[in-house]
């Protein structure tokens, strides 16, 4: 790396944060639970993602500590709190979700294991994503009821292509995933530290005010709509009923 850049690294209970020069790498720090998204690791992510658009980072990187990159929405819990509890957790994830795909700097993501919901609409948040061969991924929202995400898989997949994930809520694998174009690569996790230099290099072969202006014209801005459907589909009565109802299923 360039001998520019310097290293700083800060650590929470759920949260790894490591800034490298013009790279800033995030680790969900949940390996006993799949780095399934609760509450505070929410907020976390989504405070760091804020402070990468003042902090210098031309690359942000996501990755997971353990055997998964992300079990997505953490459902412990649920049985005590209010469909409007709920109602506010899955907004926050949206807007964290936004704030990834709207980054105007490069974002990548490198998933492994097995991945769910909210953890596989992290991944497709990221301009570039990378996997391990064997990653699998599963969208069981709508199982639910729950509409999260479905514009910026159609911007990814194409219409026809989420349409047949979502419908089916079945699980896809690595190659199924690079075929689709969910993914840009696969890759043992070996072999990332070397990718994500190569993807900091590309990173700044704009400055950083033309890279955001290149993002901000070639990224849909349908944050408003995406928050409308997810609110839509989430005070729709029987919340709890039908998470319940699909865990025991």
């Amino acid at each position: 790396m360039n001998e520019e850049w310097y290293s700083k690294s800060t650590m929470s209970d759920q949260l790894l944060i490591e800034k490298t020069g013009p790279v800033s790498t995030l680790t969900l720090n949940r390996p006993d639970k799949a780095n399934a998204l609760d509450a505070g690791l929410v907020d976390a992510l989504a405070a760091a993602v804020e402070t990468a658009q003042h902090d210098g980072t031309r690359l942000l990187v996501l990755k997971g500590n353990g055997r998964n990159f992300c079990a997505g929405f953490d459902f412990g819990g649920c049985e005590g709190a209010s469909e409007g509890d709920l109602l506010l957790r899955f907004a926050r994830i949206e807007l964290l979700l936004q704030a990834v795909y709207h980054a105007p700097f490069a974002t990548l993501a490198l998933a492994q294991g097995r991945n769910f919901g909210a953890g596989v609409d992290l991944v497709l948040a990221c301009g570039s994503r990378i996997a391990a061969p064997d990653a699998q991924f599963r969208m069981p929202g709508l199982r639910f009821g729950l509409q999260l995400g479905t514009r910026r898989l159609a911007a990814r997949l194409g219409g026809d292509a989420a349409r047949a994930l979502l419908a089916t809520s079945r699980t896809f694998g690595a190659d199924e995933a690079l075929s689709l174009g969910f993914l840009h690569e696969l890759a043992a996790p070996p072999a990332w530290p070397a990718l994500v230099e190569r993807a900091a290099a590309a990173a700044q072969q704009l400055s950083p005010a033309a890279a955001a202006r290149l993002y901000a014209a070639t990224v849909s801005d349908t944050r408003a709509a995406d928050l409308a459907d997810l609110v839509r589909s989430a005070i729709e009565p029987g919340l709890k009923e039908r998470i319940d109802e699909y865990r025991k299923g």
